[in-house]
């Protein structure tokens, strides 16, 4: 049965027995119970027209519930039976009344009210008085308990109601700010890739073009048709390389493990920049035990290393290193350029991204420069589960 349903019949059963009882006490004789009789009666016309409606409208309470307490001393006036009504009429009020506190005055006014009725129908003597008093008295006293108790349960299921609500807003909320904070990472994820792939290999396109533009002015047509070679090259792994930063895959460089990536992009890079380029892996291939996020993190490194080499540096020497440090992993990318003034270390991109990038796996990036000094630059990770037998110290020195 949905919503009050239950309370109407409650309400209709109660009042059918009291009305049955009534009317035959009336047949047997009792002409009194004709008012108890009418009471009811009114009670039910009450019910049906505002009482009804006082589980969800304050008014509709404010109206009924006083037309209630009035008919049960009526009828309790005409027949003491009229206190009956008490098994209906005690939940109602509670139910139908917000505050407690008014719960209380109404549930005392009607136990008065009924205790009054039975009073002018029995006397006033003392015997009468003393009975009705008991009665009506541990009626309100059972009342009056299972009233605030219950209430007591429905002020707390109520504040239960509440705090689920503001738990559900606040998870809400907690769900907008970790899209929010995901959608920021994710950009500022591809905001690195693209600057430590796509634009480096840009960059690469057009200094390789103005080489070959060089070479054709120098009368070199040889030497250009090597150097549109590797333009065709570089601009073909661009493509691969944007292929799978759209589709979020894992670098191509990869898949062969870090020390092979490190190897071809050191290859390739001093083809493109002509530059000597050394590099040197671990002979045993402890990075294979690398998470592919640090790996991932390692070349990226690398890659922006050797980007600023090409950049800035006017370096005639590279040297990649990969090696193993206790419980690290330690890439160090030296050059024997012009340097820079520490003081500007922070400035540009690539090195915050660098930063960054190894910050979130755990680790730290150290650059020494100095005017005139060449740069070095150390990326330190944790490599716990490459960390096993590091003692074994084999190591292959690759000249690109």
């Amino acid at each position: 049965m949905r919503g009050n349903g239950w309370w109407h019949l409650l309400f209709a059963a109660t009042m059918a027995v009291l009305a049955g009882i009534l009317t035959a006490n009336l047949v047997q004789g009792a002409p009194r119970d004709a008012l108890s009789l009418v009471a009811v009666g009114i009670l039910v016309v009450a019910y049906v027209v505002v009482g009804r409606h006082g589980f969800t409208s304050t008014r509709g309470a404010v109206v009924f519930l006083p037309v209630m307490v009035l008919c049960a001393g009526v009828g309790a006036a005409g027949d003491p039976n009229m206190a009956f009504v008490q098994c209906i009429a005690m939940p109602l009020l509670w139910t139908q009344i917000r505050r407690t506190r008014n719960a209380v005055v109404v549930n005392v006014a009607l136990v008065a009210a009924i205790a009054a009725g039975m009073l002018v129908f029995f006397g006033s003597g003392a015997q009468s008085i003393v009975e009705v008093a008991l009665i009506e008295g541990c009626s309100l006293v059972g009342s009056l308990c299972l009233g605030i108790w219950i209430s007591r349960i429905f002020e707390l299921s109520i504040e239960r109601q509440r705090l689920l609500d503001e738990l559900r807003a606040a998870q809400q909320q907690v769900a907008v700010l970790g899209r929010e904070a995901g959608a920021a990472a994710e950009r500022e994820r591809l905001a690195r890739e693209l600057h430590d792939t796509i634009a480096q290999s840009i960059t690469g396109v057009v200094l390789l073009a103005q080489r070959a533009g060089r070479e054709l002015a120098a009368d070199s047509p040889e030497a250009a048709a090597e150097t549109l070679v590797l333009i065709e090259e570089t601009a073909r792994e661009t493509l691969v390389e944007t292929r799978t930063l759209v589709a979020a895959g894992a670098p191509v460089d990869l898949d062969a493990g870090l020390d092979a990536a490190l190897l071809r992009l050191g290859r390739r890079f001093e083809r493109e920049t002509g530059l000597h380029v050394e590099v040197t892996v671990p002979g045993d291939g402890p990075t294979a035990a690398l998470p592919k996020e640090t790996q991932v993190v390692v070349l990226r490194c690398a890659q922006e290393a050797l980007a600023n080499v090409r950049k800035h540096s006017e370096a005639s020497t590279v040297a990649i290193a990969l090696r193993r440090s206790g419980a690290d992993v330690v890439l160090e990318v030296r050059d024997d350029g012009r340097g820079f003034s520490p003081d500007a270390l922070e400035d540009g991109f690539g090195i915050a991204g660098m930063r960054s990038r190894v910050a979130v796996v755990g680790g730290r990036l150290d650059v020494e420069t100095a005017p005139g000094a060449g740069v070095r630059l150390t990326a330190t990770v944790a490599a716990t589960l490459a960390s096993v037998g590091a003692g074994a110290s084999s190591a292959e020195v690759v000249r690109s």
